[in-house]
Formats: structure tokens, C-alpha cells, sequence
């Protein structure tokens, strides 16, 4: 698909997107107390194919044939890994609170690259990654730990979206290698169908028969988060990374909002102050990878910062 340049198209098929992303995570919110998380996945997966499809065929043809299908089954492994974490979180936290530990997958793409990319972080990026898990641990005091009188279902849901964070940032970098020889198409479309199979092999051993209503909001869960997916894919097609990555970070008010009216659950000052660290160390991330790639792209000797 052709990149076209219209940041105002970009930014509002990224806003929609995560709008549709955290709709989705309230419905799963709502069901993962009586409805298994593979389950969950199963529905999520399958329902979401035929998008899946249509974008891969409006981004130049869905194939399969590759010659790298083990990377292509780690990614679904670590794929599998996040969403499993994230719904399980989404069980034991307040809406914005998983969100906004979901957003600790640019501090984990940072750390992680150095082994798996070779690249040299420096001061500045170090700094924000500190800053970042300042945040989580914010998150974390403003539910009571250090003080004893924490839950353990929101430690365990702390430690499930951070897991997911990390999970989610080793896909991106599994997603960054096949990227040298495989098109986003059939890399999207290995994902969407190991990622389904794993959950319909799981899926005999965890099946609860959903009433009428559930049935139609697990349909939903697939058919919305395809819908976001297809418009996260039209945001990137659309304008630079740059121009519109923290438009990402509306989910953030999103959930806030859905929390509120769905849930009745307010965010602390401690949350608030935390995802506000975390978003923070995001977006200096992203900027100083900006300045990574254009001191590389005008030239400048390796090595020129050592600080980025």
C-alpha cells in the first residue's frame, strides 16, 4: 500500500483505531471473568480474519509462501504470549491501567534491541527507560505495593501488562527481521493464522458455553479489534511514523473515559502521574530515534552521539 502522505487522514484512522482497540478491551474486560482467555483469543482471532484478509489483499495480495516459517512461528509465539497477557490483565486491572502498562513496549524494544539488533543506546534513551519503570512503579505504589496491603490479583495484573510489554516488544523486533524478506501481508497473515490455530487447539480444554449475549460480544471482540487493526494499518499508510505515532497514545484517554462510564473505576494520582512517566519516556524514545535516523540519513559518522 502506498504511503499518501495525508497526516490528517493518518491521525484520524489512529485515533479511531485505538477508540476500537480499548472498545474491545472493555467487552474483553467484561467477559474475562467467566469466559477463559483462550476462549477469548479464539474469538478474537477468527473473527477477525476476513480483515485481516482484506487488508492484506488491498496491501498487494495475501500469500503464505515464505521460506522463513520458523521465524514466522516465533513472532506468533510472542504474539500469543502479549495478547494472552493482555487479556489476562485486563481480568484483574482498571481499564486504564492496563493500557497505560501496555505502553511500556517502547521502554522493552529499547533494552531489547541491543541484543537482538546490536544497537548502542545511549545516555538519552537509557534516561527515558529509567523514567518509564518509574512510571510502572508509580502504578504499582498507587494500588498499595511497598505498603502491604496491595491485592495480590493487582500484583499479578501489574506484572501480566508489564509482561505483556515486553512480550509486545519482542514481536516488533521479530516483525523488524522477517521484514527483510517477507511483505507485511504474509508476515500479518502467518500472525492472524498461528495465532488462531494456537487458540483453537487450546480451545476443547477451556470451553464455556456463552450465553446468547456473551456469543454476540466474543463475536465482537474478533470483528472490532479486525476493524482497528485494519484502520492501524490505513494510519501507517497514510503519513510518517513520526507525524502520527502519538496519536497512539488517545488510548490512554480512552480508557479513562470507557473505565468511568462502563466500569465506575476512576484513575489515582499515582496512576495518573505514572502513565504520564510512561508516555513521557515513549515520546522521548520515538524522538530521539527520529534524530538516531536522520544524523544517519545525513550522513553523520557512526558513533556521532553517544548519548541518543
Amino acid at each position: 500500500m502506498a504511503l499518501r502522505h495525508d497526516i490528517r487522514r493518518g491521525a484520524i484512522c489512529m485515533l479511531a483505531s485505538h477508540a476500537l482497540f480499548t472498545a474491545m478491551g472493555a467487552i474483553v474486560k467484561h467477559l474475562a471473568d467467566h469466559i477463559p482467555v483462550i476462549e477469548l483469543m479464539f474469538f478474537r482471532s477468527v473473527f477477525a480474519l476476513p480483515v485481516v484478509l482484506l487488508i492484506c489483499t488491498r496491501a498487494g495480495g495475501a500469500t503464505l509462501r515464505t521460506k522463513r516459517f520458523g521465524g514466522h512461528a516465533l513472532r506468533a509465539c510472542t504474539g500469543i504470549a502479549a495478547q494472552t497477557l493482555g487479556f489476562y490483565a485486563l481480568g484483574l486491572l482498571p481499564l486504564a491501567e492496563q493500557v497505560a502498562l501496555g505502553y511500556t513496549q517502547p521502554l522493552f524494544v529499547t533494552i531489547l534491541a541491543i541484543p537482538f539488533l546490536g544497537e548502542r543506546v545511549g545516555l538519552h534513551r537509557w534516561s527515558a527507560v529509567v523514567l518509564g519503570f518509574l512510571g510502572v512503579l508509580l502504578i504499582a505504589a498507587g494500588q498499595g505495593a511497598g505498603f502491604g496491603v496491595a491485592s495480590p490479583e493487582l500484583l499479578l495484573g501489574t506484572a501480566a501488562g508489564v509482561a505483556q510489554g515486553m512480550f509486545s516488544a519482542l514481536t516488533t523486533l521479530l516483525v523488524r527481521q522477517l521484514s527483510a524478506t517477507e511483505s507485511s501481508s504474509t508476515i500479518t497473515l502467518w500472525q492472524s493464522l498461528l495465532m488462531g490455530a494456537y487458540a483453537a487447539v487450546l480451545l476443547p480444554f477451556f470451553w464455556v458455553t456463552p450465553d446468547w449475549v456473551d456469543l454476540g460480544l466474543l463475536i465482537m471482540v474478533g470483528l472490532v479489534g479486525g476493524c482497528a487493526q485494519w484502520l492501524l494499518t490505513e494510519a501507517w499508510a497514510s503519513a510518517q511514523v513520526s507525524a502520527i505515532a502519538p496519536y497512539s497514545y488517545s488510548a490512554l484517554l480512552w480508557s479513562v473515559g470507557l473505565g468511568w462510564l462502563v466500569f465506575g473505576d476512576l484513575p489515582g494520582l499515582a496512576m495518573l502521574a505514572g502513565s504520564g512517566l510512561i508516555v513521557a519516556a515513549g515520546l522521548y524514545i520515538l524522538h530521539r530515534e527520529l534524530v538516531r535516523r536522520g544524523q544517519a540519513g545525513s550522513g553523520a559518522p557512526k558513533g556521532r552521539d553517544p548519548k541518543a
